[in-house]
């Protein structure tokens, strides 16, 4: 665990971050968040992942952005089986405790990446929905650019308004489409932040030209001012 990215648990410094959420598994969520964990200079968490026989997330963002330990906190939990988190969990005779995904409190915005999408169980009475409302945090919604991508995204929506969570807006990864992003912003009513294409070379530099290039260093400059 990066211990060095905690605060003292006394100090009552207001929580700033971003929860990184996805309208499906492989939407490009590991990507974005590596987006905003450069953009921001933020920390990164994973709380749950499953399927380490492909590397972890974590691990995988490190690497791309070269960045130091302590800008990344160690998972909750991590299962080798890539299926969904509850399930993962009781193939090696476990249980996801909620007690255990309280955010850690850190001196810098937080990203925090979601496992799959939003329904997907964390154990047999909890989803992953009912623990991003516990967090309190916006949520950038992760969607494809193409086919699907309207009846996904808009149901994430219904969704996260049914909990009344707040949505900072929703990213399209992928390919750019003619159509799709009027349509969801449309009947959505939520913004679309960024258009991101498919990275030809997929490296900390392409991310960076990316951030700047979609504007998102404006949308998020109230971000950027972590604690020292």
């Amino acid at each position: 665990m990066a211990h060095s990215a905690y605060l003292n648990s006394k100090m009552t410094l207001p929580q700033r971050g971003l929860i990184i959420c996805g309208t499906d598994t492989d939407v490009g969520k590991t990507v974005i968040s590596s987006l905003f964990v450069q953009g921001l200079n933020a920390i990164y968490w994973k709380p749950i992942q499953s399927g380490l026989d492909s590397g972890s997330d974590t691990k995988y963002i490190r690497q791309l952005l070269n960045r130091k330990d302590n800008n990344f906190i160690e998972e909750s939990y991590k299962f080798k089986a890539p299926v969904s988190p509850h399930w993962a969990a009781e193939k090696e005779n476990q249980l996801i405790d909620e007690v255990k995904l309280k955010i850690p409190i850190v001196n810098k915005t937080i990203i925090i990446e979601t496992a799959g999408g939003l329904l997907v169980p964390i154990n047999r009475q909890t989803l992953q929905i009912d623990i991003i409302k516990e967090w309190n945090l916006p949520v950038v919604l992760v969607a494809r650019s193409g086919l699907g991508t309207i009846n996904h995204t808009l149901l994430s929506i219904e969704a996260l308004r049914a909990k009344d969570i707040a949505i900072k807006g929703i990213i399209l990864n992928g390919a750019l489409h003619e159509d799709n992003p009027q349509t969801i912003k449309e009947f959505s009513q939520v913004p679309i932040l960024a258009e991101i294409p498919r990275f030809k070379n997929l490296s900390a530099e392409s991310l960076s030209q990316a951030w700047y290039q979609q504007k998102l260093n404006v949308t998020f400059k109230d971000f950027t001012h972590n604690h020292i």
